[in-house]
């Protein structure tokens, strides 16, 4: 398996990880934020570090790709760059609602016809989000919505849908039916939690362009009202 470096900053925590064969070996994380600009660099040059200790070499750099914020997102990605320019070695981006759903995942055994909603707070009442299956199978893409009644109602008739993230809170006063369920501790996307999608992305050889790639930023989401079911 693969040695990586993977960097998370689509929100206000600030984190790195280094994995090798599957397991974190090196972990950074800082809460306090928005900290990016002061905490990304060091906790970048500790994990490679690291990987010198421990005998790695690097084989690429994982980076949450978003959506997020866009000067958190700017300096994760603008970070992963620079280390793959300097050694040489390929990007791998990650979508950030991807590696909050997984986190969930694996957290315990849910039932197989549970949907997954991980939400990342905007302003007012707009989140942005997308609904998974258990599979990490999109049933919803990512969109920028505006929570007012009716929103997500296609999904809740028929099927539990848990919601979660630091976008979750706002919302419950809304999405209130019997099958909308949240997570009582708010879900953080981190770099520990990249690595079963960056290993994916790696083994597949999805690599990104260093020069050209960019990731989603919150600003190119326009967020939309409720869209109901037609009978």
């Amino acid at each position: 398996m693969a040695s990586l470096l993977n960097i998370e900053t689509s929100t206000s925590v600030c984190s790195v990880a280094l994995s090798h064969e599957g397991q974190i070996v090196f972990r950074r994380e800082n809460y306090e934020g928005p900290s990016h600009a002061s905490c990304l660099g060091g906790y970048v040059q500790e994990a490679i570090n690291a990987a010198q200790h421990y005998n790695l070499k690097l084989d690429a750099v994982a980076v949450s790709c978003g959506p997020g914020s866009y000067t958190g997102l700017r300096i994760g990605v603008s970070m992963a760059k620079g280390v793959c320019f300097g050694l040489g070695i390929p990007l791998i981006g990650v979508n950030t609602l991807e590696i909050m759903a997984c986190n969930v995942m694996f957290r315990e055994k849910y039932p197989e016809d549970v949907l997954f909603c991980p939400m990342i707070d905007a302003r007012r009442m707009e989140v942005y989000s997308a609904i998974y299956d258990l599979s990490l199978t999109p049933v919803k893409a990512i969109s920028a919505d505006i929570i007012e009644p009716g929103i997500y109602e296609n999904y809740l008739t028929d099927r539990t849908v848990l919601f979660f993230g630091n976008g979750a809170e706002k919302c419950k006063s809304v999405l209130n039916g019997r099958n909308a369920l949240f997570l009582d501790k708010t879900i953080d996307p981190l770099a520990s939690d990249m690595l079963a999608l960056a290993e994916k992305a790696f083994r597949e050889r999805n690599f990104k362009d260093v020069a050209y790639f960019e990731p989603f930023y919150l600003k190119e989401f326009v967020a939309t009202k409720p869209k109901h079911k037609v009978l």
